[in-house]
């Protein structure tokens, strides 16, 4: 494993309980960050504490993400926690279930875009005056390949991954001469939980359209997550990064 330079930086990790964040969480504490994990779940928030504790400081917060006040306060409990907060990771994410649009309940198609869209534009707006406070800070969202190519049989998924990647891109203009910068990551699938809301039909369609005939590994992701929190990444923001095995070719 390659060594990145994360040392005396903190970094809050959203869906850190599991899959590609708990990765992600490792990589940082190997790289020498400190970890707050924010998660819905807060039964998995203290297994994954148990198993990282050994590894580094971490600290885990039980919120719904949607909740604009809870974000708050996880916000507040974090710099109370590690004194200041230098990268946000906008990790959680929910499939919502797949289907042709006409099919897909109202209800259902809110809910995704609000855990998948609504939440980042939350986190962020709590997270970004910690990181002006400092001069320094690093936001990776991680989108989705679906967010470029639109899926079929999941619009609502689709369209709040490409809605990341937009605000992705306009809060890096926002902040281009702050020393924040703002960058996603555009995966392929990974075999992680949230397979678990797919039908297996998608899932077959989804890796027939990775060139290298393969899901993504979680620590690959984390590698580049990890490397785009660190100050190797000094002149990228607004920028989208694939991690698809060839599935991308724009």
């Amino acid at each position: 494993m390659n060594q990145i330079d994360l040392n005396g930086r903190v970094a809050v990790i959203t869906g850190g309980a599991r899959g590609i964040g708990y990765a992600a969480a490792q990589r940082m504490l190997a790289s020498g960050a400190r970890v707050a994990l924010w998660d819905v779940d807060g039964e998995r928030l203290n297994e994954a504490r148990a198993r990282l504790a050994e590894h580094g400081a971490v600290s885990v917060h039980a919120l719904d993400l949607v909740d604009e006040a809870a974000v708050g306060e996880a916000t507040r409990a974090t710099v109370a926690a590690h004194g200041k907060l230098d990268i946000l990771v906008n990790n959680a994410g929910i499939t919502g279930g797949n289907g042709p649009l006409w099919q897909l309940e109202p209800a259902v198609w809110r809910r995704v875009v609000e855990v998948n869209l609504i939440a980042p534009y939350l986190t962020c707006r709590a997270v970004v005056p910690e990181m002006l406070k400092t001069g320094w800070g690093r936001i990776v969202n991680i989108a989705s390949i679906a967010g470029k190519e639109g899926n079929p049989n999941a619009s609502h998924y689709s369209s709040s991954k490409a809605g990341l990647i937009g605000l992705t891109k306009s809060l890096a203009k926002e902040l281009a001469t702050s020393n924040i910068l703002v960058n996603c990551v555009t995966p392929a699938a990974a075999k992680t939980e949230i397979f678990d809301q797919m039908k297996q039909e998608h899932i077959d369609y989804m890796l027939s359209r990775i060139p290298m005939n393969r899901f993504l590994q979680v620590e690959e992701a984390a590698a580049l997550i990890a490397w785009l929190s660190s100050d190797d990444c000094a002149f990228s923001t607004g920028a989208t990064f694939d991690l698809s095995g060839g599935r991308a070719t724009y």
